[in-house]
């Protein structure tokens, strides 16, 4: 059984600088990119990463132009 005080859903608390360490560090990414991805997607870690995640992609188009 779960625990009813337990999110099913980890948010971010960027306030909370043991957090904010470890989600930077889980996502590889800065501060800024975290605060930034914060206050696009809101604080749940799966949005968080989904948009860090397709803010560091490629397309196919922007292969092809990097090889003009």
């Amino acid at each position: 059984m779960t625990n009813p005080n337990e999110s099913p859903t980890p948010r971010i608390d960027k306030d909370d600088a043991a957090q904010a360490e470890r989600w930077t560090r889980e996502f590889d990414v800065s501060d800024e990119q975290l605060a930034e991805a914060i206050a696009k997607v809101g604080d749940k870690a799966a949005d968080v990463e989904l948009y860090l995640k397709g803010s560091r992609s490629s397309t196919n188009a922007d292969a092809a132009a990097k090889a003009k």
